[in-house]
């Protein structure tokens, strides 16, 4: 669907252009925008894998399993139906260090695995439980200490402060964690979505 309109919107360019007269205009604004495109992506490029290995560091240092430790308290709160010593709560825990660390190519493998593990505990199969729920919206909202990836595009983009996005970041992704969760305990509690 997607390349879909990617076509449709480059033939209408190309169908205007010709209409107009300016086809070399577009020509030319495309050529501009693809050399704008490739040095925008080298610039993120080098600055993601500046905080990529920053990140890493810190992971191998043990600020994630620090973490770990702090959040355990807060997930046997949030997750009151998953055993505490299950597989599950370890893999989301890991997943919710790696998100807050702005890590989220190693929070990936960490989700998966969290969803799994919530699966083997699931009595109705079909149907997501209320802790799968909540860890995705959690997962999906995840605060973030470090955005490495706000900052990546800043820098690139030629921002003179591109770490000034760190607290309005902070505060952004807090305010959407809480709506989250809010959320999600909410819409667990209504008995609409326990008739599946």
């Amino acid at each position: 669907m997607l390349s879909m309109i990617w076509l449709s919107l480059i033939l209408g360019s190309v169908v205007i252009g010709l209409s107009q007269g300016t086809l070399a205009n577009v020509v030319s604004a495309v050529t501009d925008s693809a050399k704008f495109a490739i040095s925008i992506a080298i610039g993120i490029a080098g600055i993601m894998a500046f905080w990529t290995g920053l990140m890493r560091i810190a992971e191998k240092a043990g600020l994630v399993k620090v973490l770990a430790k702090l959040l355990a308290p807060v997930m046997r709160k949030l997750f009151p139906d998953v055993p505490t010593d299950h597989p599950a709560m370890g893999a989301m825990i890991m997943n919710m260090s790696a998100n807050i660390l702005g890590l989220g190519n190693a929070a990936t493998p960490f989700g998966l695995q969290a969803m799994q593990a919530l699966q083997t505990i699931n009595s109705k199969k079909h149907v997501a439980t209320d802790a799968m729920c909540m860890f995705l919206a959690i997962n999906t909202s995840s605060i973030q200490l470090i955005p490495a990836t706000a900052i990546a595009f800043l820098a690139a983009g030629g921002s003179s402060q591109p770490t000034a996005i760190v607290f309005s970041g902070l505060l952004a992704t807090g305010c959407s964690t809480v709506a989250a969760i809010v959320a999600a305990k909410l819409l667990a509690k209504c008995r609409l979505f326990h008739s599946v």
